[in-house]
Order: C-alpha cells, then sequence, then structure tokens
C-alpha cells in the first residue's frame, strides 16, 4: 500500500508534510527487532521475578520499577506481533497492536519519569512521607493518561496502518488520518519529548546533591577525627547534621558507583529512544533520510530494547540484587549483605 495514495489529497491538520512512499523494513530489520523483543521480554521477566522472590526489595521505587517493567514487557509483546504479522494496510488487529503499544510506551515514559521524581523528592528533599502519598498517585497518572488518550484515538479511529513512515513494521497512528501530529503527539510522542528534558534534570540535580552532601561529609569526618571522637546524642547515636549521620552516607546518598548509575540513565534511555524521535521529525520535514536501514534498525532495536536495558541497570548493576540473585542461580544458603544505600535499593 503507498501511503502517497491514501493522502492525495490536502495535507491532514498538524502533519504539514507527508512521506511520499511506504519506509521498507528488510527482513534483516525485524529479525533484529525480533531479538531486541525476546530480550526486552526476557529481562522484564527478571524484573518482575526478582520483585516476586524477595520481599524485602519491595520498596516503593522498586513497585514504580516492577510496572515499568510490565509497561516494557507489554511494549514488547506488541512491537513483536507487529513485526511478525507485518502488516500491509488497516485492519482490526493492526489498530488494537497500536492501542496495546500506545499505552504501554506512553506508561514506560511516565514510569521512568515517576522513578526519577520518586528519588529525587526521596534524596534531595529527604520527605519520605511525601513520597509515599505521591507513590499511589504516580501508579495511577502513569497508567490513566496513556490509557484515556488511546482510548480517545482508537474510539475515533485515528489508530491504524502508518506503512513504517514513524514505526518499524508495527501500526501507530494512521498517517492519512486528520489531524495525525497531534494524535501522534498525545498516544505517545509528546510524553517522550518530556521525557528527554525531565530525566537528565532530575537525575543530574539528585547526583549532585548526593556528592555535595558526601564532599560534605568528608570535611566534617576530617574535623572530628582531628578534634576527637564525634560527639554522641541522647541516645548514643552520633550526632547529626540535618537528619544525616557524622559518621557516613546519608541513607539516600549511595554507595560510590550508586550515583554514577544514576547520571548512566537518562544517558541510556536517551541512546535508545532517539531514534525514533530524529525519525519523527524527519517524517514532518519530508526527507529521505527517513527511509534509510540503519535509521530505521536503530529506530526499531531501540524502541524494543528499553526492557533489557532495564534490567541490565536495575539487576546487573545494582549489587545487592545481582548478588541475590546470583546466590540464587548458584544454590548457595548464604544470604548476600543488604545494601544500606537507598540509591543502590531504589534506584536499582
Amino acid at each position: 500500500m503507498n501511503v502517497s495514495a491514501a493522502t492525495s489529497g490536502a495535507s491532514p491538520p498538524f502533519l504539514p508534510l507527508v512521506p511520499p512512499d511506504e519506509t521498507p523494513v528488510p527482513p534483516w530489520c525485524l529479525a533484529a527487532l525480533c531479538v531486541a523483543c525476546a530480550l526486552s521480554l526476557l529481562g522484564s521477566a527478571l524484573l518482575l521475578g526478582t520483585y516476586a522472590a524477595w520481599p524485602s526489595l519491595r520498596t516503593p521505587a522498586r513497585r514504580l520499577l516492577a510496572s515499568l517493567a510490565a509497561a516494557d514487557a507489554l511494549t514488547s509483546v506488541a512491537y513483536l506481533y507487529g513485526a511478525l504479522r507485518q502488516f500491509h494496510g488497516d485492519s482490526w488487529d493492526c489498530a488494537l497492536q497500536g492501542a496495546m503499544s500506545s499505552v504501554a510506551n506512553s506508561a514506560s515514559f511516565f514510569l521512568t519519569v515517576a522513578i526519577a521524581l520518586h528519588l529525587h523528592v526521596t534524596i534531595v528533599r529527604g520527605d519520605l512521607r511525601m513520597a509515599e502519598r505521591m507513590h499511589v498517585w504516580l501508579h495511577v497518572v502513569s497508567w490513566l493518561v496513556p490509557l484515556v488518550s488511546t482510548s480517545l484515538a482508537m474510539a475515533l479511529g485515528h489508530l491504524g496502518y502508518d506503512g513504517s513512515a514513524v514505526s518499524v513494521g508495527w501500526c501507530w497512528v494512521r498517517i492519512d488520518t486528520s489531524g495525525a501530529l497531534l494524535w501522534m503527539l498525545l498516544t505517545g510522542k509528546l510524553w517522550e519529548l518530556l521525557a528527554y528534558t525531565a530525566l537528565p534534570v532530575l537525575y543530574l540535580h539528585t547526583t549532585c546533591h548526593i556528592r555535595k552532601v558526601r564532599k560534605d561529609l568528608s570535611e566534617y569526618r576530617s574535623l572530628l577525627h582531628s578534634g576527637g571522637p564525634p560527639a554522641r546524642g541522647a541516645a548514643g547515636g552520633p550526632v547529626t547534621r540535618g537528619g544525616v549521620p557524622a559518621g557516613g552516607v546519608p541513607a539516600g546518598g549511595g554507595g560510590p558507583g550508586g550515583d554514577g548509575k544514576l547520571v548512566l540513565i537518562p544517558v541510556v534511555f536517551v541512546a535508545l529512544r532517539v531514534w525514533s524521535t530524529v525519525r519523527f521529525f524527519l517524517a514532518l520535514t519530508d526527507s529521505p533520510a527517513l527511509h534509510h536501514p540503519a535509521l530505521v534498525l536503530l529506530h526499531g532495536v531501540g524502541n524494543s530494547l528499553q526492557g533489557a536495558a532495564n534490567c541490565a541497570l536495575f539487576v546487573f548493576c545494582t549489587p545487592p540484587v545481582r548478588a541475590r540473585l546470583f546466590s540464587a542461580l548458584c544454590c548457595r544458603s548464604r544470604r548476600p549483605r543488604r545494601s544500606r544505600h537507598l540509591v543502590e535499593e531504589i534506584s536499582g
């Protein structure tokens, strides 16, 4: 099906330029997409499995992470179906697959930002009560907003086949629909663009706060060591400054690698997702680069690999979870030492 044939009339509102032809998706690109989806499904299953297996890891942020894993798994299932089905026009399952991927993908954006916001409130503001009050609302908003916007788009007939102009083998918003750009924004792209802004700001601010506290504590300890033992409080514990123990990194401080991972999280997110945004803007400008096979491959694999990337960050790069997992796999009886650091338990 030629997309230009369906759009031979006036350009739809909010979409000034429409790509003239379908984007060919080579078989090797579809194969890479299927592998990426399979890896994300395995990664999401591992995240959900660790959450279910160890009650001590069921912190509020880990609950958000489990919800994120579920969203990434649904996204991978939807993309995998689209790659295997190889749509060539509008159909009921094309619209259904587009709705499923839109809800799950948008929820993934919301939940990724929700985890960053939870960390920021817990570590930077030190307000555990506020973090607890926000927790339920973060879940509700993360799923309700995508569900409402996508349901509206589907009810009005805006979801369907796009000729891989802004996707890679799966269905999303129909290119020939009225107000296509508006519905693309409301069913995912707007939330993705906001995540590009929110994630670096929240994580970098949290990281700077951790490093500042660590530096202040290092100077404070040096003064204590030069002037005698630390003063003790009425209950026998060390004197604290702003709720921070005088003898160590605060509960939100994290280990030596914890704050480094906070910087890595938005970098990985942008590195995977930016290719879909590049193709989105190329579609708006009717650029021939939109159809380049390398860009199509990066778009398909990047969008499908988020679950695997989260598994790598929050399981294999998180010492407490990694130790528990390896201990369970090796059938060791010794329980790994629990992390004392909030960044390792929450961001991990």
